[in-house]
């Protein structure tokens, strides 16, 4: 297993902070109004030493923040903390970043080892959609954006990787990869293909 990267740590220590029920419930109090341990104590039904050890994991992460009022501690929740960590690391954007070194490749090589040949023609089709398209989307290598194609065309480009050229065609149109137009004489691969 890979070592954590920094962003990873900090991510986990915010999660393993998180997981606790006790500290959940913890947040939730602070949530209303800062409080002392004893408060928090009496109205979690808790012994002080452990509301402190649940605290100073929160702290730990940054989120909760203590400040002394008299002969006591007062802690608050630090909700600016909590939203940065949301922005920073469980934004849409952020999340891709979390398969680090990950072969996001693998799965698709290994479909396309076991229903083709060294020259990659497909010698067999599987039952399961999510492995038949990647047969399909391994066909996409022989057209190009922007460029019509004739039926003669696509049929002797879709021959590379099987004899049956009617399934290809029609799969290729089916799952949004290709269009063509209304007398099907002239076909095209979709952008977001």
């Amino acid at each position: 297993m890979p070592a954590a990267r920094p962003t990873d740590t900090t991510l986990l220590d915010f999660f393993k902070a998180l997981a606790d029920a006790n500290r959940l419930r913890l947040i939730g109090v602070l949530a209303h109004e800062p409080q002392s341990v004893e408060d928090l104590a009496a109205a979690l039904d808790l012994d002080s030493s452990t509301v402190s050890h649940h605290l100073k994991r929160l702290a730990h992460v940054g989120l909760v923040a203590a400040r002394a009022d008299g002969p006591y501690n007062v802690y608050s929740l630090d909700l600016e903390t909590l939203q940065r960590m949301a922005r920073e690391h469980l934004a849409e954007e952020a999340l891709p970043r979390l398969a680090g070194d990950a072969d996001l490749g693998a799965a698709e090589r290994k479909v396309l080892s076991t229903f083709c040949d060294a020259e990659g023609r497909i010698v067999s089709f599987p039952s399961q959609q999510k492995k038949y398209l990647v047969l399909v989307r391994h066909t996409l290598q022989a057209f190009e954006l922007g460029v019509e194609y004739d039926e003669a065309q696509v049929n002797e480009r879709l021959a590379r990787f099987n004899d049956d050229t009617a399934r290809l065609r029609r799969s290729l149109l089916d799952f949004g990869y290709m269009r063509r137009d209304r007398d099907g004489g002239r076909y095209w691969l979709v952008d977001e293909a």
